[in-house]
């Protein structure tokens, strides 16, 4: 085409990044092209240094990378057992109490967490009273540490205390373990920070009724595959977070024959029945451990940037990475989205909770546009859970072929979060959660959307240069 033929043509604009731009072409009604465009890390110069600086190790980055996705992938989880923590979490003690996110000391512990670490000494009949537990708790004679220390993972204030039973899932590729607690239900529960004489009545319930009735069950089943589970709940509208409708229903189907058979009473066994039917979030507390198996398979891979957690303790938002255990934290940011009736966002405590292992497997918020209906619990449009499925593409390493969402032609879920591609790009893991109150207590607010703040990657892409320098010296 010819310089008069393309000035004679009508005017095709493409606006790159710009919004004023954009805004400028809507009122005087010109048709155009949008590009959503930022330049790499944001124009950040210090960053885009940091980025420069591990240029000539990009090799063994890459090579990293696939390692820590390949054992992600290849990851196969079976729920073997229900035992009591002592007897199956690592360095578990009759004092260790273990809490959601990275470590924090008892006097800096959000309400939630605080509420919930009392009611977990009253249970174990370590104090009788919350006075005498905050005392107790005070005194340093309990150890507080992260679950993800000890394989282990819990929703919300995540405590897992020495006579909690925990679901056991077992790699049967990598040979490794996880834990995690039995979800209480909905309504006053412990992982809220409810601490009242029914809450310690139902978890003595679940201790000394449901979980016998449930080993002996899984014994007879030889395992329940998890992974396999978890592959048809994203086919029927679940994302494995906040939405276990389907999963829920899948695992009371693989288990309830094996409950049925077991030598417990009539009675026990359908009370164990009757607590998984009525409990619509029951599957959370598999879901979590299989995604903590998978990723800690990755774990200890020399220059992988792939994260293998993102936790929450209501102060800090923690993040870890494969090729490191070191934590990299900054304050935890507040979730946005739909508040239940009676509640404000002055409610809320800040962000909570080791469920986002399900967000850095790349189910939970990732999936999202293969489970548009959880749009209604967290706000937002349908379109919106579309775009940001798609969108975490961009910060991932791969695809996890065995994981996808029909309503977007069966779209592979994004695998391997990769710590550079988040400072490149920034755009950073989407999350949907739900929201605590920010006393003890009270229970969920409202439910919503959040983000790791970018802070995390930034500290952790400092602490990472200068590690593989040292390194090469």
């Amino acid at each position: 085409m010819s310089i008069q033929d393309l000035f004679n043509s009508p005017i095709k604009v493409v606006n790159v990044g710009s919004p004023s731009f954009k805004k400028d072409f809507e009122k005087q009604h010109v048709t155009y092209t949008h590009l959503e465009w930022n330049p790499p890390a944001s124009g950040n110069t210090k960053l885009l240094s940091l980025l420069s600086a591990i240029k000539p190790y990009q090799a063994l980055i890459d090579e990293g990378n696939r390692k820590a996705v390949e054992k992600i992938k290849k990851a196969e989880g079976r729920l073997i057992a229900v035992k009591k923590a002592f007897d199956v979490i690592p360095n578990m003690t009759k004092h260790t109490i273990l809490h959601a996110g990275p470590p924090i000391a008892f006097k800096h512990m959000a309400g939630p967490m605080k509420g919930a670490i009392i009611g977990a000494l009253i249970y174990e009949g370590l104090a009788k009273t919350e006075k005498e537990a905050i005392k107790l708790a005070e005194s340093g004679a309990i150890i507080f540490d992260s679950a993800h220390h000890h394989d282990a993972v819990g929703p919300m204030a995540g405590i897992i205390s020495p006579s909690m039973p925990v679901h056991v899932l077992y790699n049967i590729v990598d040979r490794n373990y996880s834990y995690c607690t039995i979800n209480e239900g909905l309504g006053k529960v412990l992982r809220y920070g409810a601490n009242s004489q029914e809450v310690i009545n139902r978890l003595k319930w679940i201790e000394k009724t449901f979980a016998p009735v449930m080993n002996e069950a899984l014994i007879l089943s030889g395992g329940i595959d998890v992974k396999s589970l978890i592959t048809q709940a994203l086919h029927m509208g679940d994302e494995c977070h906040n939405r276990n409708k389907a999963s829920s229903a899948l695992f009371l189907r693989e288990i309830a024959g094996y409950i049925i058979q077991t030598t417990f009473s009539e009675q026990e066994k359908a009370e164990t029945l009757d607590f998984i039917r009525k409990n619509e979030h029951y599957f959370l507390n598999l879901s979590m451990p299989y995604c903590k198996l998978a990723l800690d398979s990755a774990r200890n891979i020399p220059y992988s940037t792939v994260l293998t957690a993102m936790s929450r303790n209501g102060v800090d938002f923690g993040i870890q990475f494969s090729h490191s255990n070191d934590w990299y934290q900054a304050p935890a940011n507040y979730v946005k989205g739909l508040m239940f009736p009676g509640f404000s966002e002055d409610d809320a405590a800040p962000d909570i909770g080791d469920s986002a292992i399900t967000e850095t497997f790349g189910i939970g918020g990732f999936a999202m546009g293969g489970a548009p209906a959880i749009v209604q619990f967290v706000g937002g449009v349908v379109k919106q859970a579309f775009d940001y499925s798609k969108s975490m593409h961009e910060i991932a390493q791969d695809r996890h072929q065995v994981f996808t969402l029909p309503p977007l032609d069966f779209m592979p879920t994004a695998c391997g979060i990769d710590m550079l591609k988040v400072i490149e790009t920034g755009i950073l893991p989407i999350i949907n959660t739900g929201m605590a109150h920010k006393e003890a207590g009270v229970g969920q607010v409202g439910a919503g959307l959040v983000h790791p703040p970018m802070a995390c990657f930034e500290k952790a892409l400092e602490d990472f240069v200068k590690h593989i320098k040292e390194e090469k010296r």
